[in-house]
């Protein structure tokens, strides 16, 4: 079964909507594909949704870090909705707790 992302855009927001599992399998997509939609589009803020998720794995963490990266080099922002507790603890232990808002809901995170 393959495993997709979908994309929406609301304004200068695009909001990734995570498959069940986001592992190195799919983040090599995940990368290319965000790759495109921010060189075409003037985006300033990325939500990243994972009520769908239910496994993380390190490769996860890197594209998430490299999208932190990017965003806040141009003065743009990463936030998460929709983590769950088994997610939620592959994100503290990888640091990006810390570094991202965390929201419950994906409306909440369009509010900010």
């Amino acid at each position: 079964m393959k495993q997709s992302f979908t994309y929406e855009a609301r304004g200068h927001v695009l909001i990734i909507h995570l498959p069940k599992e986001l592992d190195h399998h799919n983040c090599r997509n995940l990368k290319y594909e965000t790759d495109l939609l921010l060189a075409e589009n003037y985006i300033n803020r990325v939500i990243f949704d994972f009520s769908r998720t239910e496994f993380m794995d390190s490769s996860g963490i890197g594209v998430l870090l490299n999208r932190y990266k990017q965003m806040t080099a141009n003065g743009g922002e990463v936030a998460l909705c929709g983590v769950n507790a088994r997610v939620h603890r592959i994100l503290t232990i990888g640091g990006i707790g810390k570094l991202m808002e965390h929201y419950d809901t994906k409306e909440a995170a369009l509010i900010g």
